[in-house]
């Protein structure tokens, strides 16, 4: 069954950002307005430009209202009333680690802002969007979608604010949450709305969720989408007691294989949301028409010649497929895209590529040819009945399934085909790497090093720690090892002098400072140098986001080391990357509570010399001034609330955010 009716010609202009934009179409009313936080760029990697163009393609007149001021409603009224409704989106990424890193601190820049400036959109953006589309034009329902409201559909550990917070769809009062990837949910609800059904008959949607009143009873028993309901534990007791929120953390995740989710309710005192299973996933040609959509791959024209960071990264990639089954339990793709692989036909694939080698400016390189994961491609269960039924959380931990099709061989197809395309010198694989399924096709690896790396390889190991890597559903450290060599020996064999790139996470749970010591040590061992750095973050949803709040894992009970402290981890990212001197100090206070001066001083074996060389006193100073200045700025968060300045000059900095009822309209 096709997602679309007709599709406009190559060549259509982006949809209309402006009132002036929607007339010169010959619009007196757009049906949909799409409010996102990304500026908006018509490239099938941003789900403002994908989404809208998907329902444009469905006959459906869409307008796009990106980065608006939310300090008042006027910008919701720019291009009228719309016909069916507002889709609210904070944009590709939830506000909250858009904004702000994971010592709190307010990020620097925004890569979804022109020329990456900060301030274009609210800490929680999606609550602010939702009450501006009310106050604009009240009655015209209000759908949330996108990664922020998809993850914080239920109650969820806020990691800013450091509580509990309720789904988001009491706090945004939206109508329908559309939660995951959303063409298909999209489209119904689109399609529903034009034809007449109101809110309530739309509730029966897949991948929607709802909140009922006090006065809606909860459904009960099967649905028309599903084959039973499950009752979370409530809010209420969530907030109350560790072990209900670690029950609806295991639940909700049990609950995601759209093939058997069954409806979830929760409970919040006399009102109640509902989330109906995720949708189904799009079949092969379903994806060929999403990505074969006429996009200009271009940011909107009204941003001149501003530098959208996100966009650079992406501008000259192909994404190959979607969905990753390796159910990391600290990342979020698995939770929002699903873990049944989605595929473009090669045919499709290589169209995209034709056609981005044929765009004035092309210089021949393809970026990325890759997904979530890069060796995923047309990767699937080999017994569909028993895929049906699975519950598993990932198929390759603690080992990799039996029944999982690990065949490289159609993606091995496209790269080739790819390389061969007119006009393309390379084609670039920038995504990640699952390294557990790469070695077991060494022709694999050995086009990999041969054709499609430009260097540095990025692999995610994550730790070394047993325990850590098991909380994580990572493969051993071993694994790395061994691939880094297997890897490093295909490059010798066709002349070339490549590295992988591990990424390593500092501070998850499991992980205190002597198991990061250990990781030093072994990066010492081996001679692996990290350029970056991840500081874990809790994301709202996530079962490392469990451990982290309640100091328990979800799926056993079972107590698990957590660190809270910006002391620990500040020691723990310093380990990551003890070789450079502005981390001596760190280090060293590190070892020393540990219990671990063996590891100081000129050995083989050291992490450390005895005496602090001369750029790291240099980087004190300018870390102490530095400090001083955040301290008198305000400019970070303590306690779930921006820090003010001290001092009787001081004047309470205002926030960015928008809060109901208070200054800024």
């Amino acid at each position: 069954m096709s997602l679309l009716l007709t599709t406009p010609p190559r060549g259509t202009p982006p949809l209309p950002a402006t009132r002036a934009e929607m007339q010169a179409r010959g619009w007196e009313e757009v049906d949909v307005v799409f409010v996102s936080g990304d500026a908006y760029v018509d490239h099938p990697s941003f789900a403002n430009g994908l989404l809208a163009r998907l329902l444009e393609a469905a006959g459906f007149r869409v307008a796009v209202l990106a980065q608006p001021d939310w300090r008042s409603c006027e910008p919701w009224r720019e291009f009228g009333r719309p016909r069916l409704c507002f889709a609210v989106s904070a944009g590709n990424m939830d506000s909250m680690i858009n904004h702000y890193t994971a010592n709190r601190k307010v990020r620097n820049d925004d890569a979804y802002s022109p020329d990456g400036r900060i301030g274009r959109r609210p800490d929680r953006a999606t609550l602010a969007y939702c009450q501006r589309s009310r106050e604009a034009y009240p009655g015209v329902p209000v759908v949330a979608g996108g990664v922020e409201a998809s993850l914080r559909r239920i109650a969820h550990y806020d990691y800013w604010s450091d509580t509990v917070r309720r789904s988001i769809l009491l706090d945004a009062k939206a109508d329908l949450v559309a939660f995951g990837m959303g063409e298909r949910t999209i489209l119904e609800i689109a399609r529903g709305l034009a034809a007449g059904r109101s809110l309530k008959e739309l509730r029966d949607l897949r991948g929607v969720a709802y909140r009922l009143g006090a006065s809606e009873p909860p459904p009960t028993g099967p649905g028309p989408c599903c084959p039973d309901t499950i009752e979370l534990p409530s809010y209420e007791a969530v907030v109350a007691d560790p072990l209900a929120f670690c029950e609806l953390t295991r639940i909700s995740h049990l609950e995601t294989n759209p093939h058997n989710a069954r409806r979830l309710v929760q409970r919040y005192g006399r009102e109640a949301v509902v989330v109906n299973p995720p949708a189904l996933p799009l079949e092969e040609h379903e994806m060929d028409e999403v990505y074969g959509l006429p996009f200009t791959r271009r940011p909107h024209p009204s941003y001149g010649n501003a530098r959208i960071p996100a966009f650079e990264v992406v501008e000259t990639s192909v994404q190959i497929m979607r969905g990753c089954f390796g159910g990391c339990t600290f990342c979020s793709i698995t939770a929002h895209e699903g873990r049944i692989i989605q595929s473009r036909s090669k045919e499709s694939i290589v169209s995209e590529i034709k056609l981005l080698a044929a765009q004035p400016g092309f210089k021949g390189t393809v970026s990325d040819i890759g997904g979530p994961t890069a060796n995923m491609y047309q990767m699937k269960c080999t017994r569909p009945e028993v895929e049906a039924k699975c519950r598993r959380l990932s198929c390759v931990h603690p080992t990799v399934c039996k029944l999982l099709g690990t065949d490289h061989g159609p993606l091995k197809e496209v790269m080739r085909e790819a390389r061969s395309v007119e006009g393309v010198k390379r084609v670039l694989v920038a995504s990640g790497v699952r390294m557990d399924l790469a070695r077991k096709d060494p022709e694999y690896l050995q086009e990999l090093a041969a054709h499609h790396v430009g260097g540095h390889l990025k692999v995610a190991p994550e730790h070394t720690d047993p325990e850590v890597l098991r909380l994580m559903k990572k493969p051993s450290a071993d694994d790395y090892v061994e691939f880094d060599k297997e890897f490093q020996a295909a490059s010798r064999r066709v002349g070339k002098k490549q590295y992988t790139v591990p990424y390593f996470i500092a501070s998850h749970p499991g992980s205190g400072v002597a198991e990061m010591i250990e990781l030093a040590v072994f990066l010492k061992q081996n001679s692996y140098k990290p350029d970056q750095v991840q500081d874990f973050i809790p994301s709202p949803f996530d079962i490392a986001a469990c451990m982290y709040y309640t100091g328990l894992d979800p799926m056993t009970k079972e107590p698990v080391t957590v660190t809270k402290g910006l002391k620990d981890r500040r020691m723990q990212r310093a380990l990551l990357q003890f070789f450079k001197p502005e981390n001596w100090f760190e280090v060293r206070r590190a070892l020393l509570e540990a219990g671990r001066p063996d590891l100081i001083g000129g050995g083989c074996d050291c992490l450390i010399p005895a005496q602090p060389p001369k750029e790291a006193l240099d980087h004190r100073r300018r870390e102490a001034t530095k400090a001083f200045t955040e301290e008198t700025s305000g400019d970070h968060i303590r306690g779930g609330k921006r820090a003010r300045p001290r001092g009787k000059q001081a004047r309470p900095r205002k926030s960015v955010g928008y809060r109901p009822k208070r200054g800024g309209g």
